[in-house]
């Protein structure tokens, strides 16, 4: 590499991550936030693995679609409103220009054919099972995309997924028929007779398909990871998502209008091919969506190196110290217990990082999970039969597979002071003391 090239390289390193945001205006600290969001998406793509990950959703969705359209089907059809399918189909398939009303055409004649009352207990059984996948794969995705290690319980599974399932299209179509029947008004029709609301209206209407997928895609990003993702980061993450979905919508339609050539290669597979890559986009678009939105809520993500964010042991020590605070505080006091979510929002830690502190945590018999609509955690035994040595010891447990070589007998006397140091110093101070003195004082 060039040397003027390897100077500005250095140079624009220096200036996008070393410096201090706080010496530059607003104006030039958002945009150098937003190159550094950049930069790390790109860098995230380049990897490889949110595209591994939207081709395998590829399969998935194959097999899931025409269930799916099923049952979405038969929840609309109580309503009265299964014609809504067909629309809402075509539009989602619009890029693939005539082809797609083939593949629509072709989907509804499935969905028509499908008699569930034939079906009998196991068939329906095997029904709901490959839609509720669907949802699953969706989660692990999400989950991956927000480094959550515990997927949601069995329960939560099929109570969530099922409301999604269930809900989710009486939604849709109800805002469709809303803003169907609002146009449709005669004090609508006389408002668009008057300039210039007429010409906002039309404006407007062409707005309404971008704000119904930034809303879909905004309910997705909020419901599906097994985590609390906050309102402002999923509707960012929502807005860039649908507005790509959408220009990828119209190049794709040129794209696939031009390309008479995979016909002829490919004959009648052509427009399955077609099919496949429309899907891998929209998945890759949606999965984009996802991690700009965990982008925004753990900025400290955003960073030059991607990969996991690895602690020092100090750094391990004190979380794992933190965290059997403020679970032994609540409980001392008698607060509601801590989750998840509540204790991240506390402590400001990577969910991941802290979900492993826990888990260390309840390996040592100091905490307990306890699940009921959102798992909590609490102490697992009495706060005086818990020393802050067993918390460090907790924190500072690793799975090892590899053997340990034998070091020097001088290493071995090193390490065995500093265990009995610490040993001597909190092995006799319990977490109820602990707990009990730093309330008091916050008292006096």
């Amino acid at each position: 590499m060039p040397d003027a090239l390897i100077k500005y390289k250095d140079l624009l390193h220096t200036q996008l991550w070393l410096t201090e945001l706080s010496t530059y205006s607003p104006v030039k600290r958002m945009l150098i936030q937003l190159t550094r969001l950049i930069y790390a998406l790109v860098n995230e793509l380049a990897t490889g693995d949110l595209t591994l990950r939207a081709m395998s959703l590829i399969y998935t969705t194959l097999i899931s679609m025409v269930p799916l359209l099923a049952v979405s089907f038969s929840v609309l059809k109580a309503f009265g409103v299964q014609g809504q399918v067909e629309p809402f189909l075509l539009e989602a398939l619009a890029p693939l220009g005539p082809q797609g009303q083939e593949i629509s055409s072709n989907i509804i004649g499935f969905i028509n054919n499908m008699n569930v009352g034939v079906l009998g207990a196991v068939g329906l059984g095997i029904l709901f099972y490959t839609v509720v996948s669907l949802v699953q794969k969706i989660e692990q995705t999400f989950n991956h995309i927000w480094h959550i290690d515990s997927p949601r319980t069995i329960l939560r599974r099929i109570t969530d997924y099922l409301s999604v399932i269930m809900i989710g299209p009486v939604m849709v179509v109800s805002a469709l028929a809303l803003t169907a029947s609002m146009v449709s008004s005669s004090f609508v029709q006389y408002i668009i007779a008057i300039e210039p609301f007429g010409t906002l209206f039309y404006y407007a209407g062409l707005s309404i398909p971008y704000v119904l997928i930034i809303i879909a895609f905004t309910f997705m990003y909020l419901f599906i990871p097994n985590t609390r993702v906050k309102l402002v980061p999923a509707i960012v993450g929502a807005s860039v998502a649908g507005v790509l979905w959408k220009i990828a919508g119209i190049a794709f339609a040129s794209f696939a209008a031009g390309s008479t050539q995979y016909d002829a290669i490919y004959s009648s597979f052509a427009i399955l091919i077609m099919f496949m890559i429309w899907i891998y986009l929209s998945w890759l678009i949606f999965l984009v969506g996802s991690q700009i939105a965990f982008y925004i809520q753990q900025p400290e993500y955003v960073r030059p190196l991607q990969g996991a964010i690895k602690l020092s042991n100090r750094q391990k020590e004190k979380m794992a110290l933190t965290a059997m605070y403020w679970i032994a505080s609540h409980y001392y006091l008698g607060k509601p217990a801590w989750t998840l979510t509540t204790l991240n929002e506390q402590l400001g830690a990577p969910s991941n990082l802290l979900s492993e502190t826990l888990n260390k945590l309840m390996e040592k018999g100091l905490i307990l999970a306890v699940t009921d609509k959102h798992t909590s955690y609490i102490p697992a035994k009495d706060l005086g039969s818990i020393s802050l040595h067993d918390v460090l010891d907790a924190a500072r447990c690793q799975k090892n597979n590899i053997a340990d070589s034998t070091p020097p007998q001088a290493v071995e006397h090193v390490l065995t002071e500093l265990d009995q140091a610490y040993t001597d110093a909190l092995a006799s101070r319990t977490v109820r003391d602990w707990v009990a003195q730093d309330n008091k004082n916050h008292e006096i």
